[in-house]
């Protein structure tokens, strides 16, 4: 998985190793992989799923996100850059350092 870290400018981490294959699994594996997302630390849905043992499941990523409580969504952004939860995302992002420009994550150093 490749993670936006705005104090690197670049890839942070590795594919973690896919737990189960039920829902419960699923649900387990992507609350890790948010809860350990740094401050300043952005990952797409899509890199989430992944990480989390689910290729292709970034949708999956938005259902537990949505029945979650605890977890730092804010870091979880569009492969895009762009953020699906508009002000507050943004507010907390630029809270932890990340620079956001015309509604999109910006990479450190560009």
């Amino acid at each position: 998985m490749t993670r936006l870290d705005p104090e690197e400018g670049g890839a942070v981490g590795d594919a973690a190793e896919p737990d189960g294959h039920g829902p419960e699994d699923f649900t387990a594996s992507v609350r890790r992989v948010v809860a350990s997302l740094r401050p300043g630390e952005c990952a797409s849905y899509g890199e989430v799923a992944e990480e989390a043992g689910r290729p292709g499941a970034a949708r999956g990523v938005g259902r537990v996100l949505r029945e979650s409580e605890g977890l730092p969504w804010w870091r979880v952004i569009r492969a895009d850059g762009t953020l699906a939860k508009g002000d507050d995302q943004a507010r907390r992002l630029v809270a932890e350092g990340v620079a956001i420009v015309n509604g999109r994550v910006r990479p450190a150093g560009r």
